[in-house]
């Protein structure tokens, strides 16, 4: 019974720190982010990086043009951003490249997996999905 208790007690509390850090609803960087500047901004060469890159790990959840419809991303809640739209384009540079870099389930943290650079690189490619 103890344990049962345990249990529903840290499942009650990461719910509710979910619901803080507003992972229950809109996924929004911090606004400091919004200052970040791209240093590989128009750096066709990065971009064409970013795209290998982008092949490799996100396609699968993000879909090959970018549209959140990747088979990995089928059963995942929140599901995968569609690149393609205004609400994805119009943010940041710097909001994009700190949402990758920490990730928020089922999103993955690249902070460890991906160079500073190949993060920049991926924001570079995601840009070529607007509209």
């Amino acid at each position: 019974m103890k344990k049962v208790l345990i249990l529903t007690a840290i499942f009650l509390a990461s719910g509710f720190k979910m619901m803080q850090s507003g992972i229950a609803g809109e996924w929004k960087a911090p606004e400091c982010t919004n200052k970040d500047i791209n240093p590989l901004k128009g750096d066709v060469m990065a971009t064409a990086e970013g795209k290998k890159t982008f092949y490799k790990l996100c396609a699968v959840c993000h879909g090959e043009k970018g549209k959140g419809d990747g088979i990995g991303g089928l059963a995942l809640s929140p599901k995968p951003r569609n690149f393609t739209l205004p609400v994805t384009q119009q943010q940041t540079d710097g909001a994009l490249f700190w949402k990758m870099t920490e990730g928020r389930a089922p999103m993955a943290s690249y902070k460890a997996t991906l160079t500073v650079t190949q993060r920049w690189q991926l924001v570079n490619f995601i840009r070529t999905f607007k509209k």
